[in-house]
């Protein structure tokens, strides 16, 4: 392996870097690819270009023209999976062959492996004993928590291969620990991206969009919106020398937006909804309740993930059915039959009803028609009552997602808009 000062990087080479994932069970949907958004993000951070993504199958030819396509246009190419020891985990020894370099079994993997499987396997076999090969010359990436290492090597000039293994929060740790390092000690890393993201409830991406044209407009540092369903983010990005020159760069991009948004930002550090809801309910030593019909305990799952949530968050009913709504939570039946299941009137008859239950500061109820079936004229699908009953709070409302939306996005609407509205109640309760 060359060392840092041998290897000849080209500073205008244009071709940056590539990602390749390997593995069928990619290509056939088995298997969400996380890894390569994962990269991505990674390489934006080091400020490495990077233009292309492939995802190949374990298939010996196509993977080595995937390869030497690369090694053509690109100066670093960043491979995932086929490291393991079982027979379509190809991806070192397709390297090798595609550079006509011979495969070397390091003995210092081999050790580690053995230190590694001394407590599942008396005696190593051929299989696993694959993992100990590399091509000549190449450098090693330790993985901590698996037994596959990956490699860099450069094959030829300005190209260099890193290799890592498919399972996400092992690529993920050799990265950190030593890639990333290298890449940046070897000068891969020109300038330095630094971002940070706003998120942002209660209002659509054109609205948002529509309140910071010029900031949109920005060369460095960048502003961009992306939408998801039922909350928006604001990226800004900047570039420099360092990230505390970006920081500075992006801290009056960030005020600016936080004065024009409002409380419609509820997190500049990528705080989620229900971590904001639980750290004003722990602040106030205030404690909640959830009376949930549609979204199926969506309100208290989303709460309870969060550590600490067990101070404040005393319990839940789910009220599916309409006796459960009368028998448990004391929803008159006329009222139901008046009124409707899907109704303000009944979603405050819930909520007084959970509060006095668990005996708690706040209460939060949900009825509404998730679909895609249950609609009507007048209470079509997607239409969802909310109730919010607090120590001097007492607000329902009504929100109609659309008839077009998914079970499940009516779903998250529902929850994500509960936890918003519960957010602003409390912090305008005094």
């Amino acid at each position: 392996m060359k060392t840092s000062k041998e290897i000849n990087i080209d500073k205008n080479n244009p071709f940056g870097a590539e990602i390749l994932c390997i593995g069928s069970e990619l290509l056939l949907g088995n298997i969400v690819n996380t890894n390569s958004q994962w990269i991505a993000e990674q390489l934006a951070i080091l400020g490495i270009p990077h233009f292309r993504q492939t995802v190949i199958g374990d298939n010996p030819a196509r993977l080595k023209e995937a390869i030497l396509e690369s090694s053509n246009r690109s100066q670093i190419l960043i491979t995932t999976g086929g490291l393991g020891p079982t027979p379509d985990d190809i991806t070192t020894k397709i390297i090798a062959d595609t550079f006509n370099t011979p495969l070397e079994q390091r003995n210092d993997i081999l050790i580690e492996l053995k230190n590694k499987m001394k407590n599942r396997v008396r005696k190593l076999s051929e299989s696993q004993k694959k993992q100990s090969f590399v091509p000549k010359g190449a450098k090693i990436i330790n993985n901590y928590s698996g037994t596959a290492p990956g490699i860099i090597w450069s094959p030829k000039k300005n190209f260099t291969i890193l290799t890592f293994p498919g399972v996400p929060s092992e690529l993920k740790e050799m990265w950190v620990k030593e890639a990333s390092k290298w890449l940046i000690s070897n000068n891969f890393s020109k300038e330095i991206i630094t971002s940070k993201v706003l998120n942002f409830a209660g209002i659509s991406e054109s609205l948002l969009a529509d309140k910071i044209p010029h900031l949109l407009k920005a060369s460095n540092p960048t502003v961009a919106t992306y939408a998801s369903t039922g909350e928006v983010k604001i990226r800004i990005t900047a570039k420099g020398d360092n990230v505390k020159q970006n920081n500075r760069s992006i801290k009056p991009i960030e005020e600016e937006l936080t004065q024009i948004t409002g409380l419609k930002c509820f997190s500049t550090d990528n705080t989620t909804l229900e971590e904001v809801v639980i750290k004003l309910l722990l602040n106030r030593k205030e404690t909640i309740a959830v009376a949930e019909s549609c979204t199926g305990g969506g309100v208290g799952s989303k709460l309870t993930k969060i550590p600490g949530s067990s101070k404040i968050f005393q319990g839940g009913i789910i009220a599916y059915n309409n006796l459960i709504k009368q028998r448990i939570l004391g929803v008159p039946e006329e009222l139901i039959n008046t009124h409707g299941a899907v109704s303000k009137e009944v979603v405050e008859s819930m909520a007084r009803g959970v509060q006095k239950i668990f005996k708690v500061n706040w209460a939060v109820s949900v009825s509404g028609i998730a679909g895609p079936t249950g609609g009507s004229e007048l209470k079509p699908v997607g239409l969802v009552n909310f109730c919010i009953k607090g120590p001097k709070t007492l607000i329902t409302w009504e929100e109609r997602f659309g008839s077009n939306k998914t079970r499940e996005d009516i779903q998250k609407l529902s929850v994500l808009n509960a936890l918003d509205r519960l957010r602003l109640s409390i912090i305008f309760k005094d």
